[in-house]
């Protein structure tokens, strides 16, 4: 049953509007909306041929029926998004540690690095999206601001619980 219906659901989903993009992916692509094939259908078809009406209701109905489960869809996937996405919030003065993963100057094979660079201190803040560092030592040569993806806050080693383990600020 479904099979007969999968052309349906590639115009529907072609002609919906995502919630993305605010526009249908034939817009984007084309420039262009098709005519559905409900909106083609000729009146005076329906006095020659008694099946066109409740053809119609079918495509109408199969078109309103998948745009509504690909609506759902789509705001699923945004709460699954937003649920596991949050922005950090980081104030001047923090202290963080910076990912390694694009730091090619620190020596020694790259299964053996740290994957996060020592703690910096925050100088200033380029939006919600980007942070600028306080760079130092064998890292003075990089760029010191770094998308918010790449640092996470560091929290100090707790004396009592790690009595050996050595605090570098």
């Amino acid at each position: 049953m479904m099979c007969n219906l999968l052309p349906e659901l590639e115009l529907a989903y072609k002609t919906s509007i995502h919630a993305a993009t605010g526009n249908t992916p034939t817009m984007l692509e084309k420039g262009w909306n098709p005519k559905l094939p409900a909106d083609t259908l000729k009146k005076d078809l329906v006095d020659i041929y008694l099946t066109t009406p409740s053809f119609k209701v079918l495509l109408y109905k199969v078109g309103n029926n998948e745009k509504q489960r690909i609506n759902d869809s789509f705001e699923y996937a945004k709460q699954k998004w937003d649920k596991i996405h949050k922005n950090p919030e980081f104030k001047v003065g923090d202290l963080i540690l910076v990912s390694s993963l694009n730091f090619n100057n620190i020596k020694g094979p790259r299964k053996l690095k740290d994957s996060f660079a020592r703690p910096f201190i925050i100088k200033a803040l380029n939006g919600k999206s980007a942070v600028q560092v306080e760079l130092s030592g064998e890292l003075e040569n990089k760029h010191p601001t770094f998308p918010v993806s790449l640092v996470k806050h560091y929290t100090s080693s707790d004396k009592e619980l790690f009595p050996l383990r050595n605090e570098t600020p």
